[in-house]
């Protein structure tokens, strides 16, 4: 019974998973974060408040990690001065999945009083949301249902968004050539160093 129930959860999630809708966002966003931090050689920002807030920062160590300079912005910490992270030519992808995170509607007025023109990507699972409207690429979770017994505990959700962030990464690197040799320069330690290091040889 105990398996039956844990199977049934990971179905869910893998369905959730099966069911992202695919569209041309996906080819928008990496065209953006191509444009913007490859070209125009700026960064990518990525915020995100609470369980969404920890997708986040993961997708941005991911990016940085992997030839895409990245950061983590907290929401709230913005508001304090950590704003100043944001320049002229960076982008900036926001996590939400109702699209009405209040921090993150904070954040998106707040950077535009510092750089007027800065782009937006936004993760979330309302097109109809705040968020989804101030977004120049709006990518939709597709409303997965969580598969916590209450229906309210980020799990799903947060399942989903993280392989679309996973996505973009893998997209981006290949749009970049991203070689063995360029992630053995930004990996000095560790098993996964040495893995890239030695595919080098």
């Amino acid at each position: 019974m105990v398996n039956d129930e844990i199977k049934s959860i990971i179905d869910r999630e893998a369905e959730a998973i099966r069911s992202i809708p695919v569209d041309v966002s996906y080819d928008q966003a990496i065209d953006l974060i191509y444009e913007y931090v490859h070209k125009r050689k700026g960064k990518l920002i990525i915020s995100g408040m609470g369980k969404a807030g920890q997708i986040a920062m993961n997708i941005a160590t991911t990016f940085s990690s992997t030839g895409t300079p990245a950061f983590f912005l907290h929401p709230s910490e913005a508001q304090h001065g950590d704003l100043g992270i944001l320049c002229r030519n960076d982008i900036v992808l926001l996590i939400s999945n109702s699209g009405k995170t209040r921090e993150l509607e904070e954040l998106v007025r707040l950077a535009k009083g510092l750089v007027d023109d800065v782009k937006f990507i936004v993760i979330t699972s309302n097109r109809d949301s705040p968020l989804a409207k101030e977004a120049d690429v709006c990518m939709l979770t597709g409303s997965p249902e969580e598969v916590c017994p209450l229906r309210l505990t980020p799990t799903t959700s947060t399942t989903v968004m993280t392989v679309m962030g996973d996505v973009l990464v893998v997209s981006v690197m290949k749009k970049i050539g991203f070689t063995s040799a360029d992630y053995a320069k930004r990996h000095h330690g560790g098993y996964l160093g040495e893995k890239s290091r030695k595919q080098c040889e």
